[in-house]
């Protein structure tokens, strides 16, 4: 499938007989190929005459533009890897080889079958409609020291999408991205860390990331909460490469200012785009719910909630918010 993908990648027709002489198949054996692209979500336009073409507007991951558009010394750091389909970027990252522990590993895949989010569940991506990404970080200071690296990656993300064109975009604590719509907060992006190592010596961190970007209308309503895509947030086309550019810049950057400072050096910025500050809201710990107005967060990220108890603490891990359903006033 690969192979004819890059056939087609040029927005041209063509045509079957072309095709099958370019990779030296039958017709017949292309014409199944594109029907299984077809069914991991692409649309490929067929013209009595002319062939096939891939859809207009369908921009496939390219680590070429990508890696071009980063700044120098990211470039230098990091190895990107794209694919057309995997189980999971987050394992297929650990697979990347790197010269080094200073290198990042980048992964990018058009489609997963086993994209993970958080709280065990899945994470749908349709095929050239979103970003799934996954980074893999050595970080030498052991796990203990990671506290907060979800909200710094979660700013990281927020500021690479405001560079390639969103607005009135908000922070959910611990990770996701909100976009602040006349309707309310829509989801445009999650995050989810897996850390494997020693408590206080060599880790490896894969960061995995998730951004809609042009998603059809009945694949937003095929979501299980509210969400959005870059596409609407911004109001026009947005490049998938550009997107992933900015993203690496980003996160190469905060990474490297973690690894100094530790959370707290986002402590301040995290807060300014939180998106529940000073709201009442109810939080899901393991099953026990606790309410209180959200108050920030403390220098290693965890969420301050001030409860009738007084100022409560907690850090990441099963833990679900949000905002709290107002009540409704009696009529006199």
């Amino acid at each position: 499938m690969e192979k004819v993908l890059e056939l087609l990648a040029d927005g041209g027709f063509h045509s079957g007989e072309a095709l099958g002489r370019a990779l030296g198949i039958s017709r017949a054996a292309i014409w199944k190929k594109l029907k299984m692209l077809e069914t991991l979500g692409l649309q490929i336009d067929s013209v009595k005459g002319r062939g096939y073409r891939l859809h207009p507007g369908v921009e496939l991951l390219d680590s070429e533009p990508i890696l071009n558009a980063l700044a120098p010394s990211v470039r230098e750091s990091v190895v990107v890897h794209t694919c057309l389909k995997t189980a999971s970027t987050n394992d297929l990252v650990r697979e990347i080889p790197v010269a080094n522990p200073l290198i990042k590993g980048v992964c990018l895949a058009e489609y997963q079958t086993s994209g993970r989010g958080r709280r065990g569940r899945a994470w749908d991506n349709p095929f050239g409609s979103t970003i799934s990404m996954s980074v893999r970080w050595f970080y030498s200071a052991g796990m203990a020291s990671l506290e907060g690296l979800s909200l710094a990656v979660g700013l990281a993300v927020l500021k690479a999408l405001e560079r390639s064109g969103g607005g009135d975009l908000k922070l959910k604590w611990p990770n996701d991205l909100l976009w602040n719509s006349p309707d309310g907060f829509q989801k445009l992006s999650g995050i989810l860390l897996e850390v494997h190592g020693d408590p206080t010596g060599d880790c490896e961190v894969i960061i995995g990331i998730g951004v809609n970007i042009a998603l059809s209308q009945q694949q937003i309503k095929s979501i299980s909460q509210p969400a959005v895509d870059m596409q609407r947030v911004c109001g026009t086309t947005v490049s998938r490469n550009q997107v992933v550019s900015e993203l690496i810049n980003e996160l190469c950057r905060t990474l490297d200012i973690f690894s100094q400072q530790g959370f707290s050096h986002f402590k301040d910025q995290w807060e300014h785009y939180d998106a529940f500050a000073g709201q009442e809201v109810v939080l899901d710990a393991s099953g026990k719910t606790v309410s209180g107005v959200a108050s920030g967060v403390n220098g290693h990220g965890g969420l301050l909630l001030q409860t009738r108890e007084g100022m409560m603490t907690f850090n990441g891990g099963e833990v679900s918010l949000k905002a709290a359903t107002p009540t409704k006033s009696k009529s006199s």
